[in-house]
């Protein structure tokens, strides 16, 4: 029989990069993590773990073992809890957000939720990378777009539009464009820093991609946005990062009719995971804090 101690030893190594500092977090001695891991080893018939005098790394083997382990640790510490606090969300919250999201939207958001539940610690990390739930031990991910195929679960928790749009100015000088193929003839303010920009739009119920060039690429969401505001030209942004300039007149809508609206902000969490009551405290807040007729909503 596998013990859930020695999968726990396996993986506070490799979190903590040596069994020195698992052996530190878990109140045991090196030669008792060291014991475990091996006894882990052989009752499996596969090595797990690299040592070197330098770091620890995963064998193959090691790598999904440990995916797994992290998966069943998780989902045994939330029936766990749940027995023990039924209907009562405690413990640590880890959660990833776009930055710019989290930083407009989302930071502003979380006293209310911190204050309807005190003995929630929530850990949260703004980053517009892809991360990774499982590896990196995220209980949640809010996340932006049209999504595909994952093995993550999703839950809608409001609607996010894109939206094209330029500064007043911009439209006087170079014309208003009526249908997506006439960005061919216009500045367009792109994200990409290599390669073609392709922009999607909807065009007699059907897909359609536009190339579109420009003078300034940049990587920044809130950079083109102002960069859109003071003429350089048109750009693609989310209504929730545009919405206060086209409000107030800064910017104009061009081409709404033609806009996907196949986005949302989305709550993503671990497949085949028992959902803890902090997750799903949070999702609930979340979707009534944001939906499904959010603040920035232009319509």
């Amino acid at each position: 029989m596998i013990a859930l101690d020695d999968v726990n030893a396996l993986i506070t190594a490799v979190d903590s990069g040596s069994l020195s500092a698992a052996a530190t977090r878990l109140g045991l001695s090196k030669q008792a993590v060291s014991r475990r891991i091996v006894t882990l080893e052989a009752q499996l018939g596969a090595r797990l773990l690299v040592r070197t005098t330098r770091r620890l790394s995963l064998t193959a083997d090691g790598e999904a073992f440990v995916e797994r382990g992290r998966r069943i640790l998780a989902d045994m510490e939330a029936a766990v809890d749940a027995l023990a606090h039924p209907g009562h969300p405690r413990g640590q919250l880890r959660l990833t957000a776009p930055a710019t999201f989290g930083t407009m939207y989302l930071i502003h958001a979380l006293p209310r939720f911190l204050a309807a539940y005190p003995e929630i610690e929530l850990d949260l990390h703004l980053t517009d990378r892809t991360v990774d739930l499982v590896g990196e031990a995220f209980d949640l991910a809010l996340r932006i777009g049209a999504l595909a195929d994952s093995t993550l679960v999703a839950r809608k928790l409001a609607p996010v539009r894109p939206v094209m749009c330029a500064s007043p100015d911009y439209l006087r000088r170079r014309g208003t464009p009526q249908i997506p193929d006439d960005l061919r003839q216009h500045d367009c303010l792109q994200r990409r820093q290599r390669g073609v920009t392709l922009w999607h739009f909807q065009q007699d119920g059907r897909p359609c991609t536009v190339p579109v060039t420009g003078r300034l690429r940049g990587n920044n969401g809130e950079a083109a946005r102002e960069a859109a505001i003071a003429g350089f030209g048109l750009v693609w942004l989310p209504d929730f990062m545009v919405c206060d300039a086209v409000r107030d007149g800064r910017l104009v809508r061009v081409l709404n009719r033609f806009m996907p609206d196949n986005r949302a902000l989305v709550a993503l969490t671990p497949h085949h995971r028992q959902v803890p009551a902090s997750v799903r405290a949070f999702i609930d807040f979340a979707r009534a804090t944001f939906g499904p007729t959010p603040s920035w909503a232009l319509d």
